[in-house]
């Protein structure tokens, strides 16, 4: 860390972008009128302790919320893992051989460790009781709610991830949380709107991101009436495709008309 021109400290993570310190630390959200009660003890990932010869999968998902933690301070670096395996008491050459990437494979480990905690506290049964579009406001939000606690970590992962280099990188990770969404809402389009949907909701979850970070409601109320208004912009497309294939498909078929020619009905 180095003097600023205001007196503070300007912080150089592992990613190499320049923050200031300290990071606020954010309140655990809640959003009981969104049915989002639970503790945030759900987003932690399946492994919290280790056995005596853990593999180095399981050291991995015992530390990356940890080092998401300490990303806030440390940057997406080396650091942050192994400030995260002295607080667990891991052997720090065991956590790097665990985690050894860079700072877009740590984030990626991050948003996969997300994307399991979204699934557990919404399980199939549970999303099932939904219409479609409560499903994907519920599995966004609750994914929001999850990362919460390390906004801050969010914050620099997006500036890494908007990075030049790193733009075909991030794509593919907006892709698979957009897939992994329409998943467990249940969609099994094969065709076309396989790829529109995730264009769709890849968009959706990309510009929300956008107001979560800044928002600095308790009750993230900014956020949740963006969220609200652009899934309901999402609902209003797909409902005009639908229709569109539905009037399509009552077109006149030259095709149909022939077949009926050379094989009559009798």
């Amino acid at each position: 860390a180095i003097g600023s021109a205001d007196g503070g400290q300007v912080m150089f993570g592992g990613d190499g972008v320049d923050y200031h310190s300290p990071a606020p630390r954010w309140p655990i959200a809640s959003h009981p009128k969104k049915g989002l009660d639970r503790p945030m003890t759900d987003a932690l990932p399946a492994v919290t302790t280790l056995a005596a010869d853990p593999t180095l999968d399981e050291i991995a998902a015992a530390l990356i919320d940890d080092v998401a933690a300490n990303a806030a301070f440390d940057g997406w670096s080396a650091t942050a893992v192994q400030s995260a395996a002295m607080a667990r008491g891991i052997d720090a050459d065991l956590a790097r051989l665990a985690l050894p990437g860079n700072s877009m494979e740590l984030i990626d480990r991050w948003f996969a460790s997300i994307d399991a905690g979204m699934a557990r506290r919404l399980p199939p049964e549970t999303l099932a009781t939904m219409k479609i579009r409560d499903r994907i406001r519920q599995l966004v939000w609750t994914r929001l709610d999850i990362a919460r606690p390390n906004r801050e970590s969010l914050r620099r992962a997006l500036a890494i991830m908007a990075m030049p280099h790193h733009v075909a990188a991030a794509t593919r990770l907006g892709w698979r949380t957009a897939d992994h969404m329409w998943r467990l809402a249940g969609d099994q389009a094969t065709d076309f709107n396989h790829y529109t949907k995730r264009l769709s909701l890849s968009a959706l979850y990309a510009s929300t991101i956008a107001v979560f970070i800044n928002d600095d409601d308790p009750d993230l109320a900014a956020t949740s009436a963006f969220l609200d208004r652009r899934i309901d912009d999402v609902m209003r497309v797909e409902r005009t495709k639908h229709r569109i294939r539905t009037q399509r498909a009552q077109l006149p078929s030259l095709s149909r008309f022939i077949g009926r020619l050379r094989y009559p009905s009798v």
